[in-house]
């Protein structure tokens, strides 16, 4: 696996794998990998000849600083862990690499990426637009792995796509979860033990609000839920929303959408950590 810090070099590099036909995968990382990363990566490289992670903590997309101060950075380890997947290039800019001048695109896809999370995180997607298109362009994939743990994440990188123009397939893959139903994700590293012991109480009142769905309404479901998970010291839900699965728009009515979606930040302990999940109805 070749470590590359330089865009040119990457271009370079993989202009030599598109002229000899080689398809190219592309997994986008903030790094601190596990083994939700680690599924896409498997699925990039048995669905393509070259996989490409990008391992970049984008600053532009935290509207907290503290947050992206404590985001958890661990190069070596990562690198590391790529080779073991069978990653063949492991991207790994600086900031100033991606960032010489200041990015003054501006991306609006409402509603996908105005409500929940974008309600609440201003500049948030925009920054996830401005480095995901970055990377596009720079690497041309045929197809880019985004996991559904970032359910909302998704449905704006295909808004992107399509405004944009990019010839790829966005290929978004399940959540992988700890034994417990915990939802994978690199902030879980940054849980004291008691804190990791109860945050699993989120998705258990997930999956207990499928049975608990079929004979209430939308309305009372989510009050279910907000309860329930409130009522577990150390955690507070910041919302809990119940939406249409590809516009993200609320929902009121269970036959309101082909498919809907409960999307759900809850805040976890004392600092506090905060953790999204997402369950199917």
């Amino acid at each position: 696996m070749k470590t590359i810090t330089s865009i040119k070099e990457l271009k370079e590099l993989l202009a030599e794998a598109r002229a000899a036909g080689k398809s190219i995968g592309l997994v986008p990382t903030m790094g601190a990998l596990h083994e939700g990363h680690a599924s896409l990566v498997r699925r990039s490289v048995s669905e393509n000849d070259v996989t490409v992670v990008s391992i970049f903590l984008n600053p532009t997309q935290f509207n907290d600083k503290k947050d992206l101060e404590r985001y958890p950075r661990t190069l070596e380890a990562d690198c590391s862990l790529l080779e073991k997947y069978g990653a063949q290039i492991a991207f790994a800019p600086s900031v100033a690499e991606i960032y010489p001048e200041p990015d003054t695109r501006h991306f609006s896809y409402p509603p996908t990426d105005s409500v929940m999370e974008g309600a609440r995180r201003p500049g948030h997607f925009n920054g996830v637009c401005q480095i995901v298109s970055k990377l596009f362009s720079y690497v041309e994939p045929d197809r880019a792995y985004f996991g559904e743990k970032d359910f909302q994440q998704i449905a704006v990188i295909r808004r992107l796509v399509a405004d944009l123009g990019f010839k790829l397939q966005v290929v978004p893959c399940p959540v992988i979860r700890e034994q417990d139903g915990l939802a994978m994700s690199s902030r879980n590293t940054l849980l004291t033990p008691d804190e990791r012991a109860i945050a699993p109480q989120i998705y258990a009142a997930l999956s207990a609000s499928r049975d608990f769905a079929r004979s209430h309404s939308v309305t009372e479901t989510i009050q279910y839920v907000t309860a329930r998970i409130d009522a577990v010291p150390g955690l507070c839900v910041e919302y809990f929303s119940i939406v249409d699965a590809d516009t993200l728009a609320d929902v009121r009515t269970w036959d309101a959408a082909p498919a809907i979606v409960g999307c759900i930040t809850v805040y976890c302990g004392s600092k506090p950590i905060r953790l999204i999940d997402h369950i199917h109805y």
